[in-house]
């Protein structure tokens, strides 16, 4: 009797054992105490492509971390809402704030300051490296120009394929570009989107249209609607709404193509829409929540290339991504084209700003830059410092 008694006391004890490590094993977050609260400001909403774009990198750190964290939110924030969005959520005890507009980094900045226990994640700015350097401001951006440039390289191949088809001549082979701001950050990328095209049409000529906004959808379609009526035939942006991509698709049929940014615009403009590019969020943001709950610093904890406080990177830690391709309108080896040359970024084989070119500063005439030297985009930081227009793109307002 004894002898069954310790037998059933034995097995028991094993079975308490091996329940106690599948709760340490299958749910690691009953073993964690603290929670950490992640708050998240955004000028847009889900209705909006670059607001919906970061909201994937939200979403992933929810699924991720289940109930060790918590995600305050503060959407459709204006300028001049921005210093009460940020008090409120610093209000609501969070330890990280993800600022996801570059207007916001003066002011995120501002509050790192005033607040210095919370870290202040701030998307696409370019003044970690300004003093006051803080330990709790931090920058981050994908390597956009290598998306910019393959979007370039399928928008040139659909050119390429309309003038061989004598659709167009090599004289019309004209793009319009859609951009917000005449930033860095923009011309940048509208740069290397051009270099793109040009490396499969040398003859390609580029007009862009400035709407000195981030987001209006009705002013974006304008601005595509006035570059079609100029005979653009490839229309792209760097704005955030789907209006260049609606007014393609209205002018189906009139040889009129569209490459998006930050979504897929297939859905919006199925007979037009050739491809888009974004920048993947959630490396970053799911990186620096996890080194905060780890309780490591930020940029020693994520891959990428590091700046100080500010750490970037491109197709070679999945920073920056190529959307769906539209097969059925994009030309014949599109798609092996851009298989070859993401693996050549990733390579470090690329070569984007080179080329007998000379670009000018448009804040200041006498700055300028000879490509016949290559500018090295994001070797010093991950925003985008190429800030000069080439004397042939054509740059109007609206």
């Amino acid at each position: 009797m004894k002898r069954e008694v310790l037998l059933t006391l034995i097995t028991g004890a094993i079975f308490i054992s091996l329940f106690l490590i599948a709760q340490v094993f299958f749910h690691p977050k009953n073993t964690h105490d603290e929670v950490l609260t992640i708050g998240f400001l955004y000028d847009g909403d889900e209705s909006i492509p670059s607001t919906n774009n970061f909201i994937r990198a939200q979403h992933a750190v929810e699924e991720k971390f289940g109930d060790r964290v918590q995600t305050v939110v503060r959407a459709n924030v204006s300028s001049d809402q921005i210093d009460t969005a940020l008090e409120e959520l610093v209000g609501e005890g969070c330890n990280i704030i993800f600022t996801s507009s570059y207007s916001h980094a003066l002011i995120a900045k501002e509050y790192a300051q005033k607040y210095p226990h919370v870290h202040f994640c701030q998307a696409t700015g370019d003044n970690a490296h300004e003093a006051p350097v803080l330990k709790n401001y931090h920058t981050f951006m994908g390597e956009i120009y290598q998306g910019r440039y393959v979007a370039g390289l399928v928008a040139g191949m659909k050119l390429k394929e309309l003038i061989q088809k004598e659709i167009i001549t090599e004289a019309e082979a004209k793009i319009g570009y859609v951009a917000a701001y005449p930033y860095a950050e923009v011309i940048s990328g509208y740069t290397a989107f051009l270099l793109g095209v040009r490396a499969i049409v040398p003859s390609a000529t580029m007009t862009v249209a400035y709407t000195y906004t981030w987001a209006s959808f009705s002013l974006e379609k304008a601005c595509a609607e006035h570059l079609i009526a100029e005979d653009c035939v490839i229309i792209s942006q760097h704005s955030d709404t789907y209006g260049p991509a609606v007014a393609c698709e209205e002018h189906f049929g009139k040889n009129v193509f569209g490459v998006g940014y930050n979504q897929s615009m297939i859905d919006i403009a199925p007979m037009t829409s050739l491809i888009s590019t974004r920048i993947n969020w959630i490396p970053y943001v799911t990186g620096a929540v996890n080194a905060l709950l780890e309780k490591r610093p930020i940029e020693k904890s994520i891959r990428g290339n590091v700046h100080g406080n500010d750490i970037g990177a491109g197709f070679e830690l999945n920073w920056v991504q190529m959307l769906d391709l539209n097969e059925i309108i994009a030309a014949e080896g599109t798609a092996e084209k851009i298989a070859e040359t993401v693996q050549a970024f990733k390579k470090g084989r690329v070569h984007v700003f080179l080329g007998d070119y000379v670009g000018v500063n448009p804040y200041d005439e006498t700055d300028t830059y000879d490509l016949r030297k290559e500018y090295r985009e994001n070797a010093k930081s991950s925003a985008p410092s190429f800030c000069y227009v080439l004397q042939d793109v054509i740059t109007v307002e609206e």
